[in-house]
């Protein structure tokens, strides 16, 4: 290869700057991402052990587990967590939400599965949102079958399948909504449940502004790239019901499969007007579960997995406990 096609070879083909970029060579840089970082099993100074489980190998689908240490004496709440970054980047192994989980499972008596989905774009939505509904359905498989495939034997020791619960920030949160209209419609192995979820700071987004939004004039160019990239042949484009909920001809929210709903806003937030009008878009749907906001005025965005040691982040752990054992 010639110094022209090498150079060719590394032009830009697109770019969100400070998050990812993409080469015309197929390459793929992301530029804010915390290190990788490997689990802790059973180390006798730590109160959580965590260890990495493969869940499928086609597609290649893992999580890492999180487990209070000693462990409790009883079955725990089962919580499937789905990591943030835009569909684009961070990681079930990044330094970030390692410490995030190690923090909040030291204080929560729960068994944490956090899901390394595959990343756009790469691997354009729907990808994300198949891989996190096969990582439900291996879930249920270790209560419906004997012998479950990739079986991880601290769910089988430890898991209550009676309280499985979802979780997720940002974009993960917005793959919690859309796993959740799935199990409204959809039976899982077992008849397994999920009895509650919570959406923290989800990515909801719209062609129309609503609220703060109309004051933020960069705001929307930025979500419709980030969109564009990580799903390029969205039906509806940036009303596609799986990034607007609220949209024309959306599916009804009072479809969603679960009984307990928490839906978390951050005051400086740009998405929290967004998460506000979910949560009255659910409220106003018929939906029979219970339904709670917590909003933190002063805090941003993910600011819990930023600085899981602060002041508000521990307050919300509070909130998030009494939800997951309540």
């Amino acid at each position: 290869m010639d110094s022209s096609t090498a150079t060719k070879s590394r032009e830009i083909a697109a770019e969100i700057p400070t998050v990812v970029r993409v080469y015309k060579d197929g390459s793929v840089e992301r530029l804010r991402e915390s290190s990788f970082v490997p689990p802790s099993l059973d180390h006798p100074q730590l109160t959580v052990s965590s260890k990495d489980t493969l869940m499928s190998h086609q597609p290649s689908i893992s999580a890492r587990l999180y487990l209070p240490n000693p462990t409790p004496n009883k079955k725990l709440p089962i919580l499937l967590y789905f990591h943030g970054g835009g569909f684009l980047f961070e990681s079930a192994f990044s330094q970030a939400y390692h410490s995030h989980f190690n923090c909040f499972v030291s204080q929560v008596d729960v068994l944490v599965v956090s899901v390394e989905y595959r990343l756009a774009p790469e691997h354009p939505l729907p990808a994300a949102y198949h891989d996190c509904w096969a990582s439900l359905q291996w879930l249920a498989n270790h209560y419906s079958s004997p012998n479950p495939t990739n079986m991880d034997p601290w769910l089988i020791n430890h898991g209550d399948f009676s309280r499985v619960f979802l979780g997720g920030d940002s974009a993960g949160g917005n793959i919690v909504h859309n796993i959740l209209m799935r199990a409204g419609t959809e039976t899982l192995p077992g008849s397994v449940k999920v009895l509650g979820a919570f959406l923290s700071h989800p990515f909801f987004y719209g062609s129309q502004p609503i609220g703060s939004e109309q004051a933020i004039i960069a705001t929307p160019d930025y979500m419709l790239k980030v969109w564009n990239l990580a799903y390029p042949g969205a039906p509806g484009g940036i009303d596609c019901p799986m990034i607007n909920p609220m949209a024309d001809g959306a599916p009804c929210l009072a479809g969603i499969g679960c009984s307990k709903l928490l839906i978390r806003v951050a005051g400086k937030d740009k998405l929290r007007d967004r998460g506000l009008s979910y949560y009255d878009s659910v409220k106003n749907s018929g939906w029979l579960g219970e339904l709670d906001l917590y909003e933190e005025t002063q805090e941003d965005h993910v600011y819990h997995i930023n600085n899981p040691q602060s002041h508000t982040a521990h307050n919300f752990i509070k909130r998030l406990a009494s939800f997951l054992l309540g």
